[in-house]
């Protein structure tokens, strides 16, 4: 019963109420935030769960007095009103009960790279990334490139950004996986559609802690930039590879002029990738929790479909199909991609839950 599965809660929130008022943890500043945090992340669920067991109680004492002459009637009737809040209740409920993310919170490297439709593919990488963009202005979010490189009609090789702001990862790492997009290229002639896909990677950016790296498993070279000629090519080695010998993950940087600047951000990058690598591990370790993850960011997976001549966007793995894609990438709005997907995450871990 729900109610058995709330108590707990509702007795370990009180719990931290109570040491947060000890000198023991008052002067522990470390205990002291992790309890608070503790806490903060308890306390939506904690309010409805003691809304819910009021609640319940109310019905509990209006059945009581069903066969009263004079209150019966009366009860019946606000138990009908408490029923269906009882309901609505244990919906939230189950929302707040679904294990929380770790990385939801989290800034996120984005990664963004041609593959298949040579310079079409290249292109929309640049589409999307704009896209992408624009969703961050309108949530808030502030995007940096940490490295890009470009083709030769405008568009990107690669393109590597940082996005900061509240809960980023929470909403963009369902986008990690191969985009396809079928379209009449700027740089055809006949007239002809062509399919091109791009690789999307959503990683969250870490902390220090969360991953160590053993100074003696990186390879460091250093080299000159590469750049289309003029003054905005280096003369000096200040272009950096690492390479993680273990695992054979390289990240190479180059857009600083200080080599010193190039060495933190492709380390910072490395990091990341790493991370990601860890998870996907664990994922496919656990088939359950694998077949839940949405955004499993496997750049293998075919995620999506941008066909621009039906106007139509297709997210294969929900079978979601919208006929306003220009709309979308114009305005950024990916919200209506992205709900849809959060609400099937939950829905499916809800039922996990309840099995």
């Amino acid at each position: 019963m729900l109610i058995s599965k709330l108590t707990p809660f509702i007795e370990r929130f009180e719990e931290i109420t109570r040491l947060l008022g000890t000198m023991e943890v008052i002067s522990d500043i470390k205990r002291m935030t992790e309890l608070s945090k503790e806490q903060s992340a308890l306390e939506a669920l904690v309010l409805k769960a003691k809304e819910y067991l009021q609640t319940h109680r109310s019905i509990q004492e209006n059945r009581a007095l069903f066969e009263d002459k004079e209150l019966g009637d009366l009860a019946k009737e606000e138990n009908k009103l408490l029923e269906e809040s009882l309901q609505s209740l244990e919906s939230e409920i189950k929302l707040l009960l679904i294990p929380k993310d770790p990385n939801d919170d989290k800034n996120i490297y984005l990664e963004i790279r041609a593959g298949t439709g040579g310079d079409e593919a290249g292109i929309f990488v640049g589409d999307l990334f704009k896209s992408y963009c624009r969703y961050a202005d309108l949530k808030g979010w502030k995007v940096e490139i940490i490295s890009s490189s470009e083709n030769s009609v405008g568009g990107y090789k690669e393109v590597i950004a940082l996005i900061r702001g509240n809960g980023v990862y929470s909403r963009l790492k369902y986008e990690g996986g191969t985009h396809r997009v079928q379209r009449v290229p700027e740089t055809e002639s006949q007239g002809r559609i062509h399919t091109s896909a791009i690789t999307v990677a959503i990683m969250p950016e870490v902390d220090d802690v969360e991953v160590n790296i053993n100074p003696n498993d990186l390879k460091i070279d250093v080299f000159r930039s590469g750049g289309h000629g003029g003054q905005s090519v280096n003369t000096t080695d200040s272009a950096v590879r690492i390479t993680h010998l273990p695992t054979g993950i390289s990240v190479s940087m180059q857009d600083e002029k200080s080599q010193h600047k190039n060495k933190d951000k492709a380390l910072k990058i490395l990091k990341a990738r790493l991370y990601e690598a860890e998870l996907e591990a664990k994922l496919s370790e656990n088939s359950a929790a694998r077949k839940l993850q949405v955004g499993s960011g496997d750049r293998s997976e075919r995620i999506r479909t941008y066909n621009y001549p039906q106007n139509r966007l297709t997210d294969h793995r929900i079978g979601l199909t919208l006929y306003s894609l220009e709309e979308i990438m114009l305005s950024g709005n990916f919200d209506q991609v992205i709900d849809p997907i959060v609400a099937h995450y939950q829905a499916e871990m809800m039922k996990e839950s309840e099995d």
